[in-house]
């Protein structure tokens, strides 16, 4: 091996930078080793590091003692090399790569590291099972498509914290280790050693503590905050995320919506070039669940749900006729031009609503002249068929879908239809970052398991001022004074304005079924703080890493984070969770069941 140089030289250059300007300078690069080629004598390596790939090129003739140790690079061989930059034969070149015009031919070079073989090709697009990925992590980070995915982050990072500091805000940090006040997702605890008996939980959110900073005079708020939830995990789901937290003092929903806007559009200019679409587009909560079906609406494409239950009230179809003779309601969707699919795609239908609750579904193939094809054709007159066909714009070549059910049912299962069916006809595809803001959440959802009411967002949402009284009257009317964002179907961000004063939040806690007792329990340092003044406040969280993986164009969060979990909360790379020693319990003064 040449002797050692790398101590006595920097690099000069990445290995994406280099181009028909740099001719006849001589470089210092530093990599890893993609591919190597043997030519009969010349030895070819692409060389490759976070900026991007430059081949060089070893000569035994120019200096055999070194060259010839360029016989044993493999791939991943960490290596640093002196050499010149020259300009690649004619009809040698890569359009595809920024260095395609030149090489580098090697006068000097060192192996700084070995590398055994890689348990996986560590090249674009390769398809490599999740978890050998997650266990050789560090290995899946060098692959072009992981950088540009953490460098999209630290783009939309750093754009985020430009943005909010330039309109007055104070990014704080807050604790960790906190008090457990479960409400929705279970808590991470951990065991006080001090305080033997005691837990901490790790922060779900930053939520009281934000409003605490309100109640400071902090006025505005954010951080970049960790987040733990101990929950059912799915590929837009990690126990441990990321949000863009922020709070203001003294503000309305309009105040709170329009930055968001306006901190969104940094973010998306600086991670991708591209100009969001402002203002955003708003609806209610029951306009979204009205003509989409979810609370979470892709607004990219069309396929809405119509209301039939009028017309077929008087239909032969039992079903239909007694849906609608006990109030329970008869929803529809055209898919304009879906005729085509087969019996069998309309039973793998079936069987994917049914998993949502419904319990069958029904569907029309629109014929020339409107006629029906449908097993349920028969039991609907010739004008009742032309009438609901008006009422859809159904011509030849649509196919319907029907529920009937009470309407959380029907509105789920026909809401998750259309994003079945949007997806299998690619309805969406290539339309762009697409958002719409949903407003007004009803303030509370009734529990039938535990019998109670249960906030939707949390318990320190507030509700309109119009709907005060309702709380002890009909609390399932009220509405609360909360705002989500989504983004092409997905939820990116959620907030509302909050309760700021003490007799509101006791009424709030008392619709909810949390008696004073446990309301000082669980949150009576922020119930004290509502008696000094605290001022009327608002803010939002944006799901960070479900942002960052849409505008990266990846399925899952996992894609976007350096190191994530498996969907069974585990990390393939470190082992984690894993036992510990039982001096380790011992000393928390814990102990595990002998069945453990």
């Amino acid at each position: 091996m040449s002797e050692r140089f790398i101590s006595d030289l920097k690099r000069t250059h990445s290995c994406g930078e280099l181009g028909l300007e740099n001719v006849g300078s001589q470089v210092v690069l530093m990599g890893w080793a993609m591919r190597r080629r043997d030519h009969g004598g010349l030895i070819f390596v692409d060389l490759r590091d976070r900026e991007g790939i430059t081949q060089v090129v070893f000569n035994p003739e120019v200096d055999e003692g070194s060259h010839g140790e360029a016989h044993t690079i493999r791939s991943e061989f960490c290596v640093a090399l002196r050499g010149t930059v020259r300009a690649r034969p004619e009809g040698m070149t890569n359009p595809n790569l920024v260095t395609g015009g030149i090489e580098v031919y090697v006068d000097q070079f060192e192996i700084l590291n070995p590398s055994k073989t890689p348990p996986f090709m560590l090249e674009e697009w390769i398809e490599v099972n999740e978890n050998i990925r997650l266990k050789y992590r560090y290995l899946d980070l060098r692959r072009p498509e992981m950088y540009a995915n953490l460098l999209l982050r630290h783009r939309a990072a750093a754009a985020a914290r430009r943005f909010l500091n330039e309109n007055g805000f104070l990014e704080v940090e807050t604790p960790f280790l906190t008090k457990s006040t479960p409400e929705g997702a279970r808590d991470y605890l951990v065991p006080s050693r001090v305080n033997p008996g005691s837990f901490y939980a790790l922060p779900q959110s930053p939520q009281l503590f934000k409003q605490l900073l309100m109640m400071g005079g902090v006025e505005r708020y954010y951080q970049i905050a960790r987040c733990f939830r101990d929950e059912d995990l799915r590929a837009d789901r990690q126990p441990e995320f990321t949000q863009v937290d922020l709070e203001m003092s003294f503000v309305a929903e309009d105040d709170v919506m329009d930055l968001t806007e306006g901190l969104v559009a940094a973010i998306i200019k600086e991670a991708t070039g591209q100009q969001m679409s402002l203002p955003v587009p708003r609806m209610t909560y029951d306009q979204a669940i009205d003509r989409y079906g979810l609370d979470a609406p892709d607004v990219r494409f069309g396929l809405e749900l119509t209301d039939v239950t009028d017309l077929v009230a008087d239909a032969e179809f039992k079903l239909f006729a007694t849906a609608a003779a006990k109030g329970l309601l008869v929803k529809a969707i055209n898919g304009k031009q879906m005729a085509s699919l087969s019996r069998k795609d309309l039973d793998d239908l079936t069987s994917y609503v049914a998993d949502f609750g419904a319990k069958g579904l029904a569907w029309v193939k629109i014929k020339p002249e409107g006629e029906w094809q449908s097993p349920i054709a028969k039991f609907f007159t010739p004008e009742l068929q032309q009438a609901i066909n008006g009422r859809m714009d159904a011509v030849e070549g649509d196919i319907l879908f029907f529920g009937a059910d009470v309407p959380a049912v029907v509105h789920e299962c026909l809401g998750r239809l259309r994003l079945e069916l949007a997806r299998r006809f690619q309805l969406n595809k290539e339309k762009g970052l697409t958002f719409c803001w949903v407003t007004e959440f009803p303030m509370v959802e009734y529990n039938p398991d535990e019998k109670r009411w249960e906030a939707m967002h949390h318990p320190f949402t507030s509700p309109r001022q119009e709907d005060l009284e309702l709380l002890t009257s009909d609390p399932g009317k009220v509405k609360a004074r909360a705002y989500d964002l989504v983004l092409n179907g997905s939820e990116v961000g959620g907030g509302s304005i909050r309760i700021h004063r003490p007799d509101v939040q006791a009424k709030v806690f008392a619709a909810l079924g949390i008696s004073d007792e446990e309301a000082q329990e669980k949150f009576g340092f922020l119930l004290e703080a509502l008696t000094y003044g605290a001022p009327p406040h608002g803010g939002l969280a944006l799901g960070f890493d479900r942002l960052v993986a849409i505008l990266a164009g990846e399925p899952s969060i996992r894609e976007v984070i350096a190191f994530p979990k498996t969907q069974k909360a585990s990390c393939p790379l470190t082992e984690a969770p894993s036992r510990v020693a039982a001096g380790q319990l011992l000393e928390l003064g814990l102990r595990l069941d002998k069945a453990e």
